[in-house]
Parts: structure tokens; C-alpha cells; sequence
């Protein structure tokens, strides 16, 4: 590990030198790019440059721990303690910071949540979860833009596509991704029975154009009237668009917007996303496989949560956590959930890197 973080702490020195070259102080791109480098590593040096430093004073320490002085030797002892405790948090934060970022942590987002077992109880339950993550998108600050819907006569969703926008919006909502299983009395039964839905969740990071290229021979784009509310324009105007990436069998639609520019650009933009998701899970495999990776078949018993309303319970069945406060989290407290997964997901990396 300490030849790693001395090859670390090199490399931090080296884009430090960088930072003051004013060949690369004339291009903003590449200082910005480097900058952010630099500030990545800055903790993690920090932290191994303050371990040395502890290192140090704890041998300097321990030849005096056995003097001949009784209030000296209190006095070491207790400083050895100290010393020590500081030494294992130190040894903790930069096994944490060695963890390597994933890139995509940072992306804007598309979300798509779709109905699936549980007909009109499912598509009810698509748009509360869809409510769920607008409402947490706004109590962090995000911006959400609806991509593209497919509306029940109930008020449900069969389908609902959105973009999410704002800092970090990827490393929060990633492992959203799956099966969603709700148990609850639908408004529509009689004799007060409880029914189980599932609605599956797919979180697709926005990709910049430099990371995936689509020719323009592969695409195929329909114009076409947007269904659903929206007054006469929606009537009228064969504003929505539909591209079909030939090659992949892709097909995304947005009609959210009344430009039909505006429409092409957010949905090259989710196609882009769909694409680059296939490239990154599952390289080698086909779409319908690299879907059911993402989100499985709908039914409800792949779930990796579920939402009980009888008994106001989540329960978070990758890292078996059960909380009694689904009607926080269904109005966008999320905190309470993502923050275990991230926890959990980041002990994972810890361990695997330890194996290294």
C-alpha cells in the first residue's frame, strides 16, 4: 500500500508542477482537467502525509516510554495512546480514499421507470415512485425534465422517461436501478385486499459526445404527434420525435417539448445514454440481455426493494435493511435509504481492494 501512495503523492507533486506551467496555464480545458486531478488526490495525500508524520512522532515516542521519570512516562503513555488512535483513523481514511472514483459519479442522469407485473396497480405505483425521485431530486437541488411519458386512463405511468440534473446526480441514484415491489390495498379493490406490484427502475448516465459516436447513416427519426395532455398543441403539431438506432435496434421518443429541435436533441442525448449503459455493463452482450442485467423481467420476484404500505415498511433487500417510515420516503426522503447503499457498496470496494 505505501509504495502505492508514494507513486501517489509523486504523481500530486508532479501535477502541482503542472498547474504553475503557463503553457497549460493558456489552455483552460487541459488546467481545468488537471486542477481536478490535483484536487482528487489532495485529501488522500493529506492524509498519508499526516500518517507519516504520526508515524514519526509515535517512534519518537516509544524511546521514551520506558524513562526513568514516572510523570514523564504517564505523559508519553498517554500521548502513545492518542497517537495510536489517530494512527488506525488515519489508516482507515486512506484506505476510504485509495476506493477509485467511479467516473460516472458525477453525470446528469436519465431515469426511466416503467409499469410492470400489476396492470393499472403497477402503473399508479410507476408514478408515485416517479413522484418519489422528483421530490428528492428537489430537496437536493437537482432539476428534472420530463423526456417522454405513457399515461394510464387512472393517472398512472406505463412508462415514464425523465432527465435528472444537478451535482453528483449518478453517484446517488445508481443503485436505484431494478425491480421496485409495492404491497398495498388498491383504491380500486373492494374487499380490501392486499395486492403486490412491481415497477422496474433503470438509471442511465448522460454521456458527452466524445465518449460514444453514432453515425448519422444509423439513425432512423420519425416526427409524430405527442399523445396525452397538453391542449391543441399536442393535437396539432407532429412535434415529438422518435429515433431508431438501426444497428442496435434502439428506439427512444421524447415529446415533452413543444420544439421538435428541442425534442431531437434530448432524445439523441437518451439515446446516447442507452447506448453507452449497454457499452459499459455488458459489452458483449445483446440488449434484451443487458435490460434484464439492469432491471430484470418485472416480475415481482426480482425486487431489490420493497414497499409495504399496511406496514409502513421499506425493506432494502441487498444490504437487509428494514426502516418504518414509508411515508417519509415515498414524499423523496431518500436519505435514509441511499446513504446505507453508498455506505455499503463502498465497504464492498474496500474489501476488494484489500484482496489486491
Amino acid at each position: 500500500m505505501f509504495e502505492k501512495l508514494d507513486g501517489i503523492k509523486a504523481k500530486y507533486d508532479e501535477l502541482g508542477s503542472q498547474l504553475g506551467d503557463p503553457g497549460i496555464a493558456a489552455n483552460p480545458r487541459e488546467y481545468q482537467k488537471i486542477a481536478k486531478e490535483h484536487g482528487r488526490l489532495q485529501a488522500l495525500v493529506q492524509a498519508y502525509e499526516r500518517f507519516q508524520t504520526v508515524e514519526a512522532e509515535l517512534e519518537e515516542n516509544e524511546l521514551l516510554a520506558y524513562d526513568d521519570d514516572p510523570d514523564l512516562r504517564k505523559m508519553v503513555r498517554d500521548e502513545l495512546e492518542r497517537l495510536r488512535e489517530e494512527r488506525e483513523t488515519l489508516a482507515v481514511r486512506i484506505r476510504t480514499l485509495l476506493i477509485p472514483p467511479d467516473p460516472l459519479d458525477e453525470k446528469n442522469i436519465f431515469i426511466e421507470i416503467r409499469a410492470g407485473t400489476g396492470g393499472d396497480e403497477a402503473a399508479l405505483f410507476a408514478a408515485d415512485l416517479f413522484r418519489m425521485y422528483a421530490r428528492y431530486a428537489e430537496r437536493k437541488g437537482w432539476r428534472v425534465e420530463i423526456t417522454s411519458t405513457n399515461e394510464t386512463d387512472h393517472g398512472g405511468y406505463r412508462e415514464v422517461v425523465a432527465q435528472i440534473i444537478g451535482a453528483d446526480v449518478y453517484s446517488h441514484l445508481k443503485y436505484e436501478k431494478g425491480t421496485h415491489r409495492v404491497q398495498r390495498v388498491p383504491t380500486t379493490e373492494s374487499q380490501g385486499r392486499i395486492h403486490t406490484s412491481a415497477v422496474t427502475v433503470a438509471v442511465l448516465p448522460e454521456v458527452d459526445d466524445v465518449e460514444i459516436d453514432i453515425k448519422t447513416e444509423d439513425l432512423r427519426i420519425d416526427t409524430f404527434r405527442a399523445s396525452g395532455a397538453g391542449g391543441q398543441h399536442v393535437n396539432k403539431t407532429e412535434s415529438a420525435i422518435r429515433i431508431t438506432h438501426i444497428p442496435s435496434g434502439l428506439v427512444v421518443s421524447c415529446q415533452d417539448e413543444k420544439s421538435q429541435h428541442k425534442n431531437k436533441a434530448r432524445a439523441m442525448k437518451l439515446l446516447k445514454s442507452r447506448l453507452f449503459d449497454m457499452q459499459h455493463e455488458q459489452q458483449q452482450a445483446s440488449i434484451a440481455a443487458e435490460r434484464r442485467e439492469q432491471v430484470g423481467s418485472g416480475d415481482r420476484s426480482e425486487r431489490i426493494r420493497t414497499y409495504n404500505f399496511p406496514q409502513n415498511r421499506v425493506s432494502e433487500h441487498r444490504i437487509n435493511l428494514t426502516l418504518y417510515n414509508l411515508d417519509q420516503v415515498i414524499e423523496g426522503e431518500l436519505g435514509g435509504v441511499v446513504e446505507p447503499l453508498q455506505a455499503h457498496y463502498r465497504t464492498e470496494a474496500l474489501k476488494a481492494l484489500g484482496a489486491e
